[in-house]
């Protein structure tokens, strides 16, 4: 029932094929990194570098590279949680299919940590140092730990039950911090650590942290999940991995897993705060050098035998984007009983998952009405916006069930399609024009600073959509290279951004009340508009990790009216990079050639990528 450690599952999945053990010495300064998305972008196998330059360590990597892998590591556990999210979608179905959850009290069992006198994880000390120093990109900031489980407890109320486990980077060394004895600790906004942290600093005292690396794979998939409040990672993590999470806790420690592979223990200092970064995100840029919080090392322990576990991020897919997937799979049908009159909500992993969510919900306050409008789906949608880490979308397109019960929101071109048929943008946008969005996205006008913006649309279809490029179609000045991204969609490459000239009044200002371009409801301004059509996810990373709602939504025909913005003609969004913008990530090519290399005949990973 599950994996009692991470050599354990090491050893099955190398077992079953779905493992290869490299023994040649790989370089943890972005050779590692760059192999392991070689490697996840062909849909090959989990990594074990036995041999890592400058660090008696292993390290794996690309554990969860495939769904299919990921599915198989809780092979044993996933239908038991699956029934847990039936029973709190409606717990009735236990009696009305009994047989179905004759597992679920030893499932219930496994949802209580235990506290133990002893484990592996005790047995060994090192030092910071002698960890692997994993660099994903060339600008990064220094090495950091990418698949961190951080741990913490509330500092009112101490204890297991009031606990919180989430993955928020560690930068090990780099920067202004000492070494061995200083690493960096990057929370975004709305993290459960935001919570104890701010505790301690109102009672003036350090907040004691502990960052588990490696152990039971079902540990890093809880530290992910979106947990209701209130209930531990802890618990979710034993429910997952098939037994009672094993707590082991030092004199003066918190506890921490038994069967971790290493576990850096420290404080936070309530007022300290040192730069951390720039790291290369998962938005497919770097977030910058900003002020964070500064972890004071204490002790570091490790296993006999231990492993270091990582993933690379970057510009989606990446290997967390199994991570999406899987929290779908699990929690999909419980959104109806948080948020009601939702029925399906998708956070798009290829726009970067906070910048665009898509939403499908009810419309039924005026079920009578002649013609329908958005009304409740704008109720949901507010809802949408202040639930956890959905509050930080920063494009919400809602529709209404009603008008295609049959609409998937994972078809993201059918979803958009049905979207610009309805809307209409004289009425159905709603900004948000100075709030918080995600810590990693620099398009706003400051460190979690920007705009969102609903754009919802309910009721029958009002335009056909045309689906190639009308003959003779006019551009201003300095605009060029018009293309079809999509049915409705035109990528239209502008001058390059200037702050002096930033709004688009040349280009929305152009157009006569008969330029064929008034038949394509959605136009973008794009540094590259063949780069952005070519393909669907290139438009979705463009246009929603490039542009701030508030700042970068304008259209022709536009007008203010009790402070409500619309527009009577097109809607166009300014997607070009902008100078406040932080900078994609780039490969390294002396990098890069070494890792072709690799692939040669004859080496290590010939015939996989």
């Amino acid at each position: 029932m599950g994996y009692r450690s991470l050599a354990q599952c090491v050893r099955d999945l190398e077992q079953t094929g779905r493992l290869i053990a490299v023994d040649d010495e790989v370089d943890p300064h972005l050779e590692a990194a760059a192999i392991q998305r070689r490697v996840y972008q062909a849909g090959g196998p989990a990594i074990l570098f036995r041999r890592v330059k400058g660090t008696p360590f292993p390290m794996v990597g690309n554990l969860f590279g495939t769904i299919e892998r990921a599915r198989f590591l809780f092979r044993d556990t996933l239908d038991d949680v699956r029934r847990l999210v039936d029973l709190k979608v409606d717990p009735s179905v236990a009696a009305r299919r009994p047989w179905r959850y004759y597992r679920l009290p030893r499932t219930l069992w496994t949802l209580l940590p235990k506290v133990v006198r002893r484990g592996p994880i005790l047995d060994h000390q090192t030092t910071i140092d002698q960890l692997p120093a994993l660099t994903s990109w060339p600008l990064d900031g220094g090495p950091f730990i990418t698949l961190p489980l951080v741990y913490s407890e509330d500092p009112d109320r101490p204890g297991l039950a009031r606990s919180n486990l989430g993955m928020y980077r560690v930068q090990l060394s780099g920067n202004a911090y000492e070494t061995n004895r200083e690493v960096g600790l990057h929370y975004q906004i709305h993290r459960g650590i935001g919570v104890h942290h701010a505790a301690a600093i109102r009672r003036g005292e350090p907040l004691r942290v502990n960052v588990f690396v490696g152990g039971p794979p079902a540990l890093t998939l809880a530290a992910v999940m979106p947990l209701p409040e209130g209930m531990p990672e802890l618990a979710f993590a034993g429910a997952l991995g098939g037994r009672r999470v094993a707590m082991v806790a030092p004199a003066g420690s918190l506890p921490m897993p038994a069967e971790a592979d290493f576990v850096i223990t420290g404080t936070i200092d309530p007022h300290a705060r040192k730069p951390e970064g720039p790291f290369g995100d998962h938005l497919g840029y770097y977030s910058l050098a900003h002020d964070f919080p500064v972890l004071r090392v204490e002790r570091v322990y490790h296993r006999a035998g231990a492993i270091w576990p990582f993933t690379t991020v970057g510009r989606p897919p990446q290997e967390d984007t199994t991570f999406g997937e899987l929290i779908h799979d699990l929690t999909g049908p419980i959104i109806p009983t948080v948020l009601p009159g939702v029925h399906a909500i998708h956070a798009v992993d290829a726009a970067g998952v906070h910048p665009l969510l898509l939403a499908i919900a009810s419309e039924r306050y005026v079920p009578y009405a002649t013609e329908r409008r958005p009304q409740e789906i704008l109720t949901v949608a507010n809802a949408i916006l202040g639930q956890g880490q959905l509050s930080l979308a920063k494009y919400l397109l809602i529709v209404a069930r009603e008008d295609d019960p049959d609409l998937d929101v994972h078809d993201i071109p059918a979803f958009l399609r049905h979207v610009l048929e309805r809307i209409d943008w004289s009425a159905d946008l709603h900004f948000q024009t100075r709030t918080t969005i995600d810590t990693l996205d620099y398009s706003g006008h400051g460190l979690n600073q920007g705009s969102k913006v609903v754009m919802a649309a309910a009721g029958p279809k009002r335009r056909e959509l045309p689906r190639e490029l009308p003959t003779g179609l006019r551009l201003p000045d300095g605009f060029r290279e018009p293309r079809l991204v999509l049915p409705g969609v035109i990528a239209v490459s502008g001058p390059k951004y200037d702050e002096g000239t930033r709004r688009l009044d040349g280009f929305t200002g152009f157009f006569g009340p008969d330029d064929p371009i008034r038949r394509f409801p959605l136009i973008v301004i794009v540094d590259d508009s063949a780069f952005t059509a070519r393909t669907v996810s290139n438009f979705l990373w463009v246009v929603f990790t490039r542009s701030n709602p508030a700042a970068d939504v304008d259209g022709i025909d536009s007008f203010v009216h009790e402070k409500h913005w619309g527009c009577n003609g097109p809607l166009v969004i300014d997607a070009r990079i902008k100078p406040h913008h932080a900078p994609p990530l780039v490969d390294d090519p002396d990098t890069e050639a070494r890792v072709d290399r690799l692939a040669a005949p004859g080496g290590p990973f010939h015939g996989i990528y």
